[in-house]
């Protein structure tokens, strides 16, 4: 996708999007330039909010103004290294995403700034309480698609229907090597699936591989404005190495806990052998509140 499709792709669903939901934010400016993380140049953001409150007791739309970013030359780095990279999907989960920012700010709620929503979203997971599905996301990043809360680390896998309906194993990288799991079953597999990974040292907790489904443009328009719900499944796995990743995070990066503690005890669910659903939560940058 060139600059100027891009440009114009991304003000058209901005367009799309009803008016209540865009008060105190003056529009989408696109950046052709590139904006990769101080630490990990090999990771890209995709987009920013940038809010500047004004002098007042109250806190709304009059007195709060934002704009939101958009960094062409991010969405083409990823893209080039990702054949299956959706410029149109990844570009209006950006738009809502950091509208949800805006959203957020306008409710005096900064949860989403980081570690501390991470740990407490961790936390209401644990406590079997709502949860934002995608609070991993706002943990510290090792890797593209890597992150760590504290002591534990979420290593995330998209996939598109279809996409892994014959594989049986699922490979993922950490702490120097390759590794393998046994896939669920595909009608198993639910839009989110936290896999917790048994005999691996995250540094402290837990690694989990969370495998999320990808969805078209079109289910994400009707998500959003119905605000629907993800199935969200957990299982277990027992990894075995099947190759060298030098390159691979490890236990060491970004250690500073683990609020989640890990899978069930049998007695309040075994999740080794089949999945268990978690019903019920709303979907991070597909739901405005």
């Amino acid at each position: 996708m060139t600059f100027e499709e891009f440009e114009a792709t991304a003000h058209r669903m901005w367009d799309e999007i009803p008016d209540v939901y865009k008060e105190g934010i003056d529009g989408v400016v696109v950046d052709p330039e590139a904006e990769s993380h101080p630490d990990h140049e090999d990771y890209y953001t995709l987009g920013m909010c940038y809010t500047e409150p004004y002098p007042s007791s109250y806190m709304g739309p009059e007195t709060t103004r934002s704009f939101l970013a958009l960094y062409y030359g991010s969405f083409k780095a990823v893209a080039e290294r990702s054949p299956s990279f959706s410029w149109e999907e990844e570009l209006w989960e950006t738009i809502t995403h950091e509208l949800r920012h805006h959203l957020e700010f306008l409710a005096e709620d900064d949860a989403l700034e980081g570690l501390d929503y991470a740990l407490e979203q961790t936390y209401h997971r644990g406590q079997g309480e709502e949860f934002d599905p995608w609070y991993y996301q706002s943990g510290l990043p090792l890797a593209p698609g890597v992150f760590r809360v504290e002591y534990d680390v979420y290593i995330e896998r998209r996939w598109r229907p279809g996409e892994l309906a014959d594989a049986e194993t699922l490979e993922f990288e950490w702490d120097g090597r390759r590794w393998a799991i046994a896939l669920p079953p595909h009608e198993d597999l639910g839009d989110l699936h936290y896999i917790w990974i048994h005999g691996l040292d995250a540094g402290g907790g837990w690694v989990q591989v969370v495998l999320a489904r990808e969805v078209s443009l079109l289910e994400r328009l009707k998500r959003f404005f119905r605000k629907e719900s993800l199935d969200l499944v957990e299982s277990e796995a027992e990894p075995v190495p099947v190759g060298e990743a030098p390159d691979a995070p490890g236990p060491e990066d970004g250690r500073p806990g683990r609020a989640a503690g890990g899978p069930p005890p049998p007695d309040e669910g075994d999740l080794s052998d089949e999945a268990s659903d978690v019903d019920g939560q709303p979907e991070r940058g597909d739901t405005a509140k």
